[in-house]
């Protein structure tokens, strides 16, 4: 009997999963396209809400172009005629120093966090600051500025506005400049340090170097982010109906918050130029992130 044992052949594996494992493969089979098939509706649902939208803006916007857009002041109530070339001036005032304000603070603190801070908790503290700015509503930024600076001025102007916007920028530069200096090799400061060089001679000549068309594209992305606010600059910089004043002392007329008005008005003439205003600041929108994009890709091809 133990001769018989020791010779008997042993009994190979099945190859056949067991039947629990098998249902499990299916069921999750069956889950994986489910999510499939509501993830493509729910795309395609957007896609066209997103075209439709678009869709209306540009037949309505077209319809109220024309040369005087670009060269009258907003008329008054009830007038014909007219254009939008005080908003549109207006707004460009507003968003450029809006930049010119939150480039330095947010590449300077993205350059910290990126550079110096790392894990400490004055960084963490930073970076906790920063992400609450991101997720702020821009009307709350507008009631601190309006606080902090219209009441104690006396009057609504442009500096206000410009701050308001570049408080809402600045939190989109610190996040884009920290994450691009964060993907430049070790290496290579590793490399400015070993021929001597100090740390902000590395930072300026080879870390920003570097990631230099990524932190152009977190300033992009920032003017595309605060060149359609309209709830900041109802408490800051206002609107009018004219030319802004030199010292940007008093109300300064600006595209969205002109859009918010002359959409609501009764005015025909008000609204054709609400649509012509929303259509010329989504076209200006659009090839700033059209920019952005082209240049971070172009930053990842390297």
């Amino acid at each position: 009997m133990d001769t018989a044992l020791q010779t008997r052949t042993p009994a190979k594996p099945s190859t056949t999963a067991p039947a629990p494992w098998g249902r499990v493969r299916r069921s999750r089979h069956v889950a994986d396209q489910a999510l499939k098939i509501i993830c493509t509706l729910f795309t395609v649902l957007g896609a066209f809400v997103l075209g439709w939208i678009l869709l209306m803006l540009l037949v309505e916007g077209i319809g109220g172009l024309s040369p005087a857009v670009f060269t009258q002041t907003t008329p008054g109530p009830g007038s014909q005629g007219g254009g939008i070339a005080n908003a549109i001036v207006g707004s460009l005032i507003l968003t450029v120093l809006g930049i010119v304000v939150a480039t330095p603070v947010g590449v300077l603190a993205g350059t910290y966090l990126a550079e110096y801070g790392k894990g400490s908790k004055l960084a963490e503290i930073i970076r906790f600051v920063n992400d609450i700015l991101l997720a702020a509503p821009s009307i709350l930024i507008g009631l601190f500025v309006y606080m902090l600076m219209v009441q104690p001025m006396g009057g609504y102007s442009g500096w206000a506005g410009g701050v308001a916007l570049a408080i809402i920028a600045v939190p989109v530069i610190v996040r884009t400049t920290e994450d691009m200096l964060r993907l430049v090799p070790g290496s290579l400061r590793e490399a400015g340090a070993a021929l001597g060089a100090p740390m902000s001679t590395v930072i300026i000549k080879i870390s920003w170097k570097a990631a230099r068309a990524g932190m152009v594209t977190g300033v992009l992305l920032a003017t595309a982010r605060i060149a359609g606010e309209t709830a900041p600059l109802l408490f800051t910089a206002l609107n009018n109906n004219f030319w802004f004043s030199p010292t940007l002392m008093g109300g300064v007329s600006n595209l969205p918050v002109m859009i918010f008005q002359f959409a609501l008005s009764p005015y025909e003439n008000w609204r054709e130029l609400a649509w012509a205003g929303a259509l010329i600041i989504t076209l200006s929108i659009l090839a700033l992130s059209i920019v952005a994009r082209l240049l971070l890709n172009k930053d990842k091809a390297r």
